[in-house]
C-alpha cells in the first residue's frame, strides 16, 4: 500500500492565482458582518491572504487533486491512505492508538512518553506522588484515557456505569451590556454558571462534596423509511440531580457532550484556514439550502483571531488550547495555558477553593508543567488515522456515489492538501481525507442544545471528521454518535439531521432499502 501523497502533474491554468478566491472573500465579509462593523478592516483573518504557502505550480496540483470525484468506477488515487504519509496500516486492533508512520524514530520516543503521561492516573494533593498530584478538586475523570478509552469514541451514560466518557457544558447568556460586548467581540465563548462553572464535575478529592449526578431519561419516536421500514429514534433527556451547592443560575443550559475520537488531530490543524474559509457561506449566497458559517476564537494569550476547528462548536484553534482546557475542566490540572490550580472552582466553591494543589515549584507554576503539556499535545497530534478497507468494493463506490449525490460532502467535505509550511513535517503537504469542512451548521430544533459557544448558536454544530467511523465498535466496542449519543448506530444519527441537512436526511430516508445499506457500507469504509 502506498504511503507516500502523491498529487498529478498539473500545469497552472488561469484561475489558479495568489489573490484570495471570490468565494474566500465572500466568506470573509459573512464573517465581519458576524463579529459587526467594528471588526471589519481593523483585526486580520485567519487565511485572509490565501494560500501563501504554494507556488503556482502547487497550487494548481492542489486544486486538481482535491477537486469532486465525478468517477465512481473505482477508487480515487491514495483514497485509502486518509490521512496521507501519516497513515496508519498497522493491525486493526486498537486502530486508533498508533502513531503517524511518518514520524522519525526520535519523534516515536516523544509520542510513546505522551502517551504515558495520557494514560497517567492523577492523585489528590498532597501525596507522597509529588509529580502526580493536583487532582481535582472537582473532576471527571483521573486520566485522559479514562475520557478517551483506547483514544476513541465516548458512551452516554449507562445504567450502573460512570459518566466519564460524556460531560455535561453548562453555560448562561450575557447578563448586561458589557458581557454582551464582551461576547460579541469574542473575548469570551460563552460565561459560566456563577456557582457550578463551565461544567458539571461528579467526582471530587477527598473532604469535598461532588457537584451533582449527570442524569439521562430517553424517549423514542418512530421514523417509517421508504419501503415500510420503521427506526426507532431515541431523544434524550438530561439533567442534574443532587447539587452540593444549591441550585443552578435560572438561565444556566446544559449541554451534554460525549468525548470525541483522537485521530488526526495534528492532520487537522495542518489544514490551511483559507482552505476552510473559501467553503463558508453563511448567508447562502449560492442558494443551495447549506451556509457553514467559520468558527472564529480569540486565541487568549495573543488576542488574535483565529480558526477554531476542535471541539463539538469548533471552540478551539489548537490541539494545544484543547488538551490545555480538558486537563483543566475534565481532570483539574493546572497548565500554562490554564494555570488556575483549583480548575472549574468558583468563587460560590469556598471549599473548593481551600484545597490543596498539587504545583511543585521544582517542577514549575502548574501541575502540568511544560513538557507534559507539549508531550501529550504531541501524542494527541500524532495519533494515526486508519487506512480505509475495501475502498474498491463494488458495494463502497456504489454508496461512496450515493454519498455524493444525496448531497451528504455538501458539509462533509472528502479531502484536503495540508500546508507545505506545517510546523511537523509529518502533517506537511499530505492528501488527506476527513469528509468534513469544520464549518459550523444549523443542524435543526431537534439536536440543538440552545447553548452559545463564541459564534456557535444553540442549534449549530461544528461537522464533525467522518473519518475512522466505521472502526467505532472495533475500538469502543460501540456505535453510539452524534454530540450526546443519542444515535446506535450510523442510520440513526443520518435520520436526526436538521436544519441544513433536512434536504440530505430526506434524501437518505427515500432510498430504496438496498441503497442505503450500501451508503452505509461506504461509511463503514472510512
Amino acid at each position: 500500500m502506498q504511503r507516500r501523497a502523491a498529487f498529478p502533474r498539473t500545469r497552472p491554468g488561469p484561475d489558479m492565482k495568489r489573490a484570495p478566491s471570490s468565494s474566500l472573500l465572500s466568506a470573509l465579509g459573512g464573517v465581519l458582518l458576524l463579529l459587526g462593523a467594528g471588526a471589519a478592516g481593523t483585526e486580520p483573518l485567519p487565511g485572509g491572504e490565501g494560500r501563501t504557502d504554494l507556488s503556482d505550480r502547487d497550487r494548481a496540483r492542489v486544486a486538481a487533486v482535491t477537486r469532486p470525484t465525478t468517477d465512481f468506477s473505482k477508487a480515487e488515487p491514495y483514497e485509502a491512505m486518509s490521512g496521507g504519509a501519516a497513515t496508519s496500516t498497522a493491525a486493526v486492533n486498537d486502530s486508533f492508538s498508533h502513531f503517524s508512520e511518518n514520524l522519525t524514530f526520535q519523534q516515536e520516543e516523544g509520542f510513546k512518553l505522551g502517551n504515558a503521561l495520557f494514560r497517567k492516573v492523577w492523585v489528590s494533593s498532597p501525596s507522597s506522588t509529588q509529580a502526580s498530584d493536583g487532582l481535582g478538586p472537582l473532576f471527571n475523570a483521573r486520566a485522559c484515557q479514562n475520557c478517551h478509552l483506547k483514544d476513541g469514541r465516548g458512551h452516554p451514560p449507562q445504567p450502573g456505569d460512570d459518566t466519564s466518557t460524556t460531560f455535561l457544558r453548562l453555560a448562561r447568556p450575557p447578563a448586561n451590556d458589557a458581557e454582551r460586548q464582551r461576547l460579541e467581540t469574542l473575548a469570551v465563548a460563552n460565561f459560566p454558571d456563577p456557582v457550578y462553572g463551565g461544567q458539571l464535575q461528579d467526582f471530587a478529592v477527598p473532604g469535598l462534596a461532588a457537584e451533582g449526578r449527570m442524569q439521562v431519561d430517553w424517549s423514542e419516536e418512530p421514523v417509517r423509511l421508504k419501503g415500510g421500514e420503521t427506526v426507532l429514534l431515541r431523544r434524550p433527556h438530561y439533567s442534574v440531580g443532587a447539587l452540593a451547592f444549591g441550585p443552578m443560575d435560572a438561565t444556566t443550559t446544559i449541554s451534554p457532550r460525549m468525548t470525541p475520537p483522537m485521530i488526526g488531530l495534528g492532520l487537522v490543524e495542518a489544514i490551511h484556514e483559507a482552505d476552510i474559509m473559501a467553503l463558508a457561506d453563511p448567508d447562502d449566497a449560492d442558494g443551495d439550502g447549506t451556509s457553514g458559517k467559520a468558527a472564529l476564537v480569540r486565541d487568549p494569550a495573543t488576542g488574535r483571531l483565529e480558526l477554531g476547528r476542535f471541539g463539538w462548536k469548533a471552540q478551539n484553534a489548537s490541539v494545544r488550547r484543547q488538551t490545555a482546557e480538558a486537563f483543566a475542566n475534565d481532570i483539574g490540572i493546572s497548565n500554562p495555558l490554564a494555570p488556575a490550580s483549583q480548575g472549574d472552582c468558583t468563587t460560590a466553591q469556598r471549599a473548593c477553593l481551600d484545597m490543596p494543589d498539587g504545583v511543585q515549584k521544582r517542577l514549575g507554576d502548574t501541575e502540568a508543567p511544560d513538557p507534559v503539556l507539549d508531550l501529550v499535545t504531541f501524542y494527541a497530534e500524532n495519533l494515526a488515522v486508519p487506512a480505509r478497507r475495501s475502498t474498491s468494493a463494488r458495494e463502497t463506490l456504489a454508496g461512496k456515489k450515493l454519498f455524493y449525490e444525496t448531497g451528504c460532502t455538501a458539509c462533509h467535505t472528502p479531502k484536503f492538501v495540508t500546508r507545505r509550511d506545517a510546523r511537523d513535517k509529518a502533517q506537511s503537504f499530505q492528501l488527506i481525507w476527513p469528509y468534513s469542512d469544520f464549518l459550523l451548521h444549523d443542524m435543526g430544533e431537534d439536536l440543538a442544545d440552545g447553548q452559545q459557544v463564541g459564534l456557535a448558536d444553540g442549534q449549530e454544530w461544528r461537522t464533525p471528521p467522518l473519518w475512522g467511523i466505521g472502526l467505532t465498535k472495533t475500538v469502543s466496542g460501540h456505535t453510539f454518535f452524534l454530540h450526546d449519543g443519542r444515535a446506535r448506530n450510523l442510520t440513526e444519527a443520518i435520520l436526526w439531521h436538521g436544519g441544513e441537512a433536512q434536504a440530505a436526511r430526506d434524501r437518505f430516508a427515500d432510498l430504496e432499502a438496498a441503497d442505503r445499506d450500501a451508503l452505509l457500507t461506504f461509511l463503514e469504509s472510512l
